[in-house]
């Protein structure tokens, strides 16, 4: 059993990367907390992600490279543009030695359940409870009461929702801001080595451009299948439930005519996941009371900077932080800790937001200006403000 840690009583809700990221980098601090998840077990839907130094410092701080290196492969090259119809180079950046000497980290891509098991070697077992469905938040002047489906409750004196883009806890503590249509669906599926070409399987992240689509990969579970993520024009489709499928045809379908390189990809893999991406706007603010919110539920983001499971981890850090410093004054901690991040996080919306646009140009003298634009970029050293981020050195606000 873990021993008692004095200090506020601290309930999470939500047992994803940032929820237990949180009760990890909380219990590192000093304070003790309480995880409720919803399902019967811990677990990532979803494919890989790419996991750059900003998020990856912060990893190896809470003790858990070690798990964290047995599922994760360290790229090479990174932001490997290849143009859609014959995978012409547009731009290719060298990782490997580069982000180690600018950020002090390499950057990794891994699978999203490899990523919450790393997180979850930080948190005593103890501290999660599953099966807990979390149906109403109720704040009072000294505490907030929780309310689950199977008619437990239980008092805490700070509430953290990490529960994802349908938050129950923001719709308790932030404006209402009712999701848009973004007219983009995902698609994602994983390809085993063995069904991949040697050209999938470096160590490289490449995205492929093309007119109103983009298509993505890179290898994950130590090279040991390939991660593929892709994105095309919605239609009437609207499910943003990341365990709806399609079938392998109409997956193809979209990416009909592009180099063979990615409709091979495309065939070999297995079942497609797919998805709508709903457009949220930022909130002007996650907190009330002795209630906020963490990750997705806070600032749900477009995948084009590959940085949502990272902010969620950042989240993390800088909160703890704050309520190790204020925890007496949970409110005071809870405004310092929402002022620090919500710049940054707004930020990482908007630019993640207008990517859409860029990489999705029809063929013609924009995309041509485009391509040579990314032939002259650097995005890993203009990208500095996001992998140079230390969310435990930042100033709190």
């Amino acid at each position: 059993m873990t021993t008692h840690v004095p200090g506020p009583r601290i309930a999470i809700v939500g047992g994803g990367i940032g929820g237990l990221a949180a009760a990890a980098f909380l219990r590192r601090a000093g304070l003790r907390a309480t995880v409720y998840e919803q399902a019967s077990a811990l677990g990532e839907v979803g494919a890989g992600l790419v996991v750059a130094p900003n998020a990856v410092r912060l990893l190896r701080r809470l003790g858990v490279m070690e798990q964290f290196l047995r599922r994760a492969v360290p790229l090479e090259w990174g932001w490997e543009f290849r143009r859609w119809a014959d995978g012409r180079v547009l731009s290719v950046e060298q990782l490997s030695g580069v982000c180690e000497r600018l950020y002090g980290e390499r950057t990794y891509a891994v699978h999203r359940a490899g990523l919450l098991d790393t997180v979850k070697a930080a948190v005593p077992g103890d501290w999660i409870r599953l099966g807990a469905r979390c149906t109403s938040v109720d704040e009072s002047p000294d505490s907030v009461q929780l309310r689950f489906a199977d008619g437990r409750r239980i008092e805490a004196d700070v509430v953290i929702g990490a529960d994802g883009v349908h938050s129950v806890v923001r719709s308790a503590v932030a404006e209402p801001a009712p999701p848009e249509y973004s007219g983009i669906c995902a698609f994602r599926t994983i390809v085993p080595a063995d069904a991949a070409a040697d050209f999938a399987l470096r160590p490289a992240q490449t995205l492929w451009l093309g007119p109103d689509r983009h298509f993505v990969h890179y290898p994950i579970n130590g090279g040991q299948a390939v991660n593929v993520v892709a994105f095309a024009p919605a239609g009437d489709y609207t499910d943003e439930s990341w365990s709806a499928t399609t079938t392998t045809e109409e997956f193809y379908a979209e990416f009909a005519g592009w180099d063979p390189r990615v409709t091979d990809l495309i065939a070999a893999g297995g079942v497609p996941g797919r998805w709508a991406l709903l457009d949220r706007a930022p909130l002007r603010h996650w907190s009330r009371g002795r209630a906020t919110l963490l990750g997705d539920a806070a600032h749900p983001m477009f995948p084009f900077f590959a940085q949502g499971a990272a902010q969620s981890i950042e989240d993390a850090a800088v909160l703890a932080r704050c309520l190790a410093a204020s925890g007496d004054e949970p409110e005071q901690a809870l405004k310092q800790y929402e002022a620090t991040r919500l710049e940054r996080t707004t930020r990482l919306q908007q630019i993640s937001h207008a990517r859409r646009d860029v990489n999705h140009l029809p063929d013609g003298p924009e995309q041509q200006a485009r391509d040579k634009a990314l032939g002259g970029s650097d995005p890993l050293v203009g990208n500095g403000w996001i992998y140079g981020y230390d969310a435990e050195e930042v100033p709190i606000s």
